[in-house]
């Protein structure tokens, strides 16, 4: 007999998703929100069925769908009003914006790092992904935001799964460095390494997929779903610049590339960061959902 072939160690990466697979961070009702929101076969009575396995969960979406960003005319009582409504990709938005938001519950800080800041980020860069593609007359706008809202996913699971080594990659940052060099540094695999493999295991869309590898780079990504990653690259780097950065720190840098891929100028940047703050406060309800 020869003899036995040790299988190759388990990467530092492969580890971290091990433990995120093993504790399932993400809630169930979000996968399947998902799930169904992006089959083209599913109906809104398909979301909706889904939706009331959550009273919990339907009621936040209610609550929300009825607040002031939505301006109604009459109260909306029931799920399937609030789909007919705005939609089964906005209400989709929704759901998992309150989803993930239970990732955030409870808050920590290391340095400038601050879980709620992480939160605030996330849903500020969907918004203003979903703002640059409406500018742009891009039609998957909603999609934009969905991009934006999971981009950094990545961060919040490394702290919660390897925290020590995250803690270490956080108190290194300083002005110069970027936040993936230090958590390759510590960690072995940055925040887009992580939230890709993550979403591959939970079967999020493509585009976000992307996203989450691509936010950084996008110009050198080469899929079919190029203008959301490039919009959310953009969004996270004018959300960054108005003081709503990842990390507490402002890392990232202006790319007169990024903006020329887009066929934005200058004056549509200074629109946007002007109009952004208005944006952000007329969805309030977003970021206590």
């Amino acid at each position: 007999m020869g003899a036995t072939i040790a299988p190759p160690p388990r990467t530092a990466l492969e580890d971290a998703l091990r433990r995120v697979d093993e504790i399932s961070t993400l809630p169930h009702i979000a996968l399947r929100v998902m799930e169904v929101a992006n089959n083209p076969d599913s109906g809104a009575a398909d979301l909706k069925e889904v939706l009331e396995t959550d009273a919990a969960l339907s009621a936040r979406l209610l609550r929300c769908v009825n607040s002031s960003a939505y301006a109604l005319r009459g109260k909306i009582t029931n799920l399937q009003q609030a789909i007919a409504y705005l939609g089964m990709k906005q209400i989709r938005n929704l759901a998992l914006t309150a989803s993930v938001s239970e990732l955030f519950k409870t808050n920590g800080a290391i340095a400038t790092y601050q879980r709620s800041d992480l939160w605030r980020h996330l849903v500020s860069v969907g918004i203003c992904a979903r703002m640059i593609a409406m500018r742009l007359q891009f039609r998957n706008f909603e999609d934009m935001f969905l991009a934006g809202l999971l981009h950094d996913l990545g961060i919040i699971l490394e702290d919660q799964h390897v925290h020590e080594p995250f803690a270490a990659a956080i108190t290194s940052l300083e002005t110069g460095t970027t936040l993936c060099a230090m958590e390759k540094k510590y960690l072995g695999f940055d925040h887009t390494q992580l939230g890709d493999r993550v979403a591959e295991l939970w079967s999020f869309p493509e585009a976000v997929r992307a996203t989450i590898r691509y936010h950084h780079a996008s110009l050198t990504y080469r899929g079919e779903h190029g203008n959301v990653v490039r919009c959310v690259e953009l969004a996270n780097l004018l959300c960054s610049l108005k003081g709503t950065p990842s990390v507490g720190i402002q890392l990232v840098k202006f790319s007169r590339q990024l903006l020329a891929s887009l066929k934005i100028g200058k004056s549509d940047v200074a629109i946007l960061a002007q109009d952004l703050g208005e944006e952000l406060s007329s969805n309030a309800s977003l970021f206590q959902i």
